[in-house]
């Protein structure tokens, strides 16, 4: 009968046997989990900054997920185009690239949305959290870099004009607030 302890292993047990590997046994290591994903080396490419353009596999999979190929029968995953995020935030996390992604995730699914006649209100939902947060998080960002990023929101929030379920008012709202907060700075 095994004897071991039958609960979850967790980060802590994880670091504990890590304690006993040498150096050539972390790089072994490190090499295999490089090895068993994409995402593992989207992860590591970005950690390092070994890409010219670190963003790229991230904003490939936020578009294959918010602008599937609907003659190959592919669909629409919101949760799956917030992972990228998610899995750059955790790489490397730069501010400016965290806001490059969330703009492209909003001109994405906007330009999906708008090009297909797309009526998802979970989709749309989606949509708008995903401005209001970009909006605030480029709040965060010098001056300088927030203007190009404004434009191209302003450039969505036009665009949602054309879709129903009053995703075009509630952007007008959030932008006219964003706006608000601007001049009071």
């Amino acid at each position: 009968m095994n004897s071991r302890n039958t609960s979850r292993p967790t980060w802590n047990d994880v670091k504990a046997k890590l304690a006993d590997f040498d150096h050539a046994g972390l790089i072994g290591l490190v090499q295999n989990l490089y090895a068993a994903s994409k995402d593992n080396q989207a992860f590591l490419h970005a950690r390092f900054s070994l890409s010219a353009d670190v963003l790229k596999p991230y904003k490939v999979a936020i578009d294959r997920w918010l602008w599937p190929d609907v003659f190959k029968n592919q669909f629409t995953s919101v949760a799956k185009a917030k992972k990228a995020i998610s899995d750059y935030k955790k790489a490397i996390g730069q501010l400016a690239g965290l806001a490059e992604l969330m703009v492209f995730y909003c001109e994405r699914a906007a330009g999906f949305s708008n090009d297909v006649g797309l009526q998802d209100e979970g989709y749309f939902n989606a949509l708008v959290r995903m401005f209001d947060q970009a909006l605030k998080f480029i709040d965060t960002l010098p001056s300088i870099d927030r203007r190009e990023l404004l434009a191209r929101l302003d450039s969505v929030r036009r665009t949602c004009h054309n879709f129903g379920y009053g995703v075009g008012d509630d952007m007008d709202t959030l932008f006219a607030e964003h706006a608000a907060d601007e001049e009071r700075r």
